[in-house]
């Protein structure tokens, strides 16, 4: 967001070069609050506010920046300061940032950076986006279990500037092996006895997730068993490293938004709605806008199919587009209690079952109230009353088929092993719309 309240005094003091009121600057609000003052500056006049701030504080106000602001930044410095500052970002955060700079800007400030962290770089970058080694950070704490409560205290002093987060300690051999965990909380309740061994704190039963497991289900880890930080080990159970809450936040948001596109019948967009490009955007909505029109070409087919029937009974004609919609709606509603449920946890595609047998009872309860306020308004319209029962019974069953196809298609996609989220609410309404002209003209020719 940006402020702009202190623009005028920020760019004054960049014009007359007041070093000692912008270190003040740099220094003396939250890095958050510092980052909202100054997104209002130029590219190169924000980079030069950021010098005056010294490295870590500057990579703290960094991270507040948007990505995308973020990104531009790295691309156009000075490689040099821009090496300096990525080497203070935290580890998965500036490899998602290197990921998106052009192929000569990484090659032109990689070598700029330690050999230890271009080597971490290059290796985190090695892993499949979507998994948990894509999403971890390699700076966690790692201690022997053989050190006293004293001991570790001082090693986690002498690592605890170059880490992430110290929630959690994680005790391993020689060779890195996983062996167990410690809270911060634990270390710090044993200090009336600080001759205790990590060996003798650590809870060996822990939470892990394998560097290739899909983030989609270390985030489901993260938040069943409530964990501010969960390791992250290769198939022999080395710690690699850990993926913490904020980065478990990110993915959740990211899903939750894949979903909401996918129920829309839309692609899930890879970037900013505002930032993506027309055609892309285009494409993303046009694919499935394709997909939909030909479902529709199907209704009119049928339609046409029936014309004789409807042109002998034309008020039944006055009625098709609350047959339709009442399908549809009713399809859409299921579909997405069923995906919510499924991508949530709640459901799995076992239940299917207890599933159906629920939305047959709502189907029909929701089926018999709307073919009342039906019936109601078709008695007025049909030549009969007994004609005008055509409208009920359609109603009635197209409702039923709707809630019947809305809840089991995404639990058969779930099934197959796809997001059920591709089961779209549109494309549920255009297969009910389709079915439901078939039973509503076949109601019609059995009743008439």
């Amino acid at each position: 967001m940006v402020n702009p309240l202190l623009l005028p005094e920020l760019r004054e003091m960049l014009a007359e070069s007041n070093s000692a009121e912008l270190v003040e600057f740099c220094t003396a609000l939250n890095p958050g609050r510092t980052a909202e003052f100054m997104e209002g500056l130029e590219d190169v006049d924000l980079w030069s506010v950021l010098q005056y701030a010294d490295l870590d504080r500057r990579a703290e106000i960094f991270s507040y920046f948007d990505e995308q602001r973020q990104v531009d930044l790295l691309q156009s410095q000075e490689p040099r300061e821009v090496a300096a500052l990525v080497d203070r970002i935290a580890s998965d955060d500036r490899v998602d940032l290197i990921q998106q700079l052009s192929p000569a800007r990484v090659k032109a400030i990689l070598p700029l950076l330690p050999v230890e962290d271009r080597r971490d770089i290059l290796r985190l970058c090695s892993y499949e986006e979507g998994t948990a080694g894509a999403l971890m950070t390699s700076e966690v704490a790692m201690l022997a279990e053989s050190l006293t409560v004293s001991e570790a205290l001082k090693e986690l002093g002498k690592q605890a500037s170059e880490l992430e987060t110290i929630y959690y300690l994680y005790v391993v051999d020689n060779d890195n092996l996983l062996r167990g965990i410690v809270s911060t909380r634990q270390l710090v309740s044993s200090l009336s006895r600080t001759e205790r061994t990590l060996g003798e704190m650590m809870e060996t039963d822990v939470v892990v997730a394998e560097v290739d497991e899909d983030q989609e289900s270390v985030a489901e880890k993260v938040e069943r068993f409530n964990l501010l930080a969960i390791p992250v080990v290769d198939s022999g159970r080395r710690l690699l490293g850990i993926i913490t809450h904020d980065d478990v936040i990110d993915v959740v948001r990211e899903e939750l938004t894949e979903d909401a596109h996918r129920i829309a019948a839309v692609e899930p967009l890879e970037q900013d709605y505002l930032r993506i490009g027309l055609l892309t955007l285009s494409w993303k909505r046009g694919i499935w806008l394709i997909i939909l029109f030909f479902a529709a070409l199907l209704t009119a087919f049928a339609l046409e199919h029936y014309h004789e029937e409807l042109q002998n009974y034309i008020w039944l004609v006055s009625f098709i587009p609350l047959i339709i919609s009442a399908g549809g709606n009713s399809g859409s509603q299921s579909a997405t209690l069923v995906i919510t449920a499924l991508t949530g946890g709640q459901l799995e595609p076992r239940d299917w079952r207890t599933v159906m047998q629920r939305e047959i009872v709502v189907s029909c309860v929701l089926g018999v109230f709307l073919s009342t306020i039906g019936y109601s308004v078709a008695i007025f319209m049909a030549p009969t009353p007994f004609a005008a029962l055509v409208i009920p019974l359609t109603l009635l069953a197209v409702i039923i088929v709707g809630c019947f196809f809305g809840a089991a298609l995404p639990l058969i996609f779930q099934k197959l092993g796809l997001d059920p989220a591709m089961m779209s609410n549109p494309f549920v309404a255009g297969i009910v719309d389709i079915l439901g002209i078939v039973i509503y003209i076949n109601i019609a020719r059995f009743m008439l």
